[in-house]
């Protein structure tokens, strides 16, 4: 029985090992090509790096033997740290976003919150063009106040608050075509709509389709 055992521990360790020597090739690779997707998501300086260490036997997990840690850095100067200790969540979000974007697995449905808080023109609408791209094979729900990433949504759902002396409700409706328009316009220029928020509106979701 000892000698089985023995003979197992050897056999795991040796698969383990293998493992790893795969992971860290594939982290790095992966590292490099995440910084690419995070730069032209506005995140310019961002460093990344997997941390993969083997660990002994007795921590060992069906996943092998490495404890794998995600470390960050966003600003020069700062070290890399684990990515919970790092990002904000406009932060986290465009991470993840940048990640499904290069693994194209994970859950069904995917939920981005204000992804583009702080960027604006060219970053938003590359965003916008993701999330589209992710919305082929996943369903894919951005709460946005950009009208360059709502213009490029498969379906866009307004969502208003709406309040009285009594009680405070959400309200959330599907745009058709027309009111779609007249959203985007007012998300372009505030409280007044004229024909040039309208037809700049317009060209947007004809751009959309491209």
């Amino acid at each position: 029985m000892l000698e089985q055992l023995e003979e197992a521990e050897q056999h795991f360790t040796g698969h383990g090992q293998a493992l790893s020597s795969k992971r860290k090739h594939a982290g790095d690779k992966l590292a490099n090509e995440l910084i690419k997707q995070l730069k032209s998501l506005a995140l310019n300086k961002a460093q990344v790096k997997f941390e993969i260490e083997a660990q002994p036997i007795h921590k060992a997990s069906k996943h092998g033997l490495d404890n794998i840690e995600f470390l960050i850095s966003l600003n020069p100067g700062q070290p890399l740290q684990p990515l919970q200790r790092v990002a904000s969540g406009g932060e986290l979000s465009r991470i993840s976003l940048a990640l499904q974007i290069l693994i194209q697995q994970g859950p069904s449905t995917l939920i981005f919150d204000e992804i583009d808080v702080g960027v604006g023109g060219a970053t938003a609408e590359r965003m916008g063009r993701l999330l589209k791209q992710l919305g082929h094979k996943h369903q894919v729900i951005s709460v946005t106040h950009q009208p360059q990433v709502a213009a490029l949504a498969h379906q866009h759902l307004l969502v208003n608050k709406l309040s009285s002396k009594q009680q405070t409700r959400t309200q959330i409706r599907t745009l058709n075509a027309d009111q779609r328009q007249q959203e985007l316009a007012r998300m372009l220029g505030g409280l007044e709509i004229n024909d040039t928020t309208l037809a700049h509106a317009k060209d947007m979701l004809v751009a959309a389709q491209a």
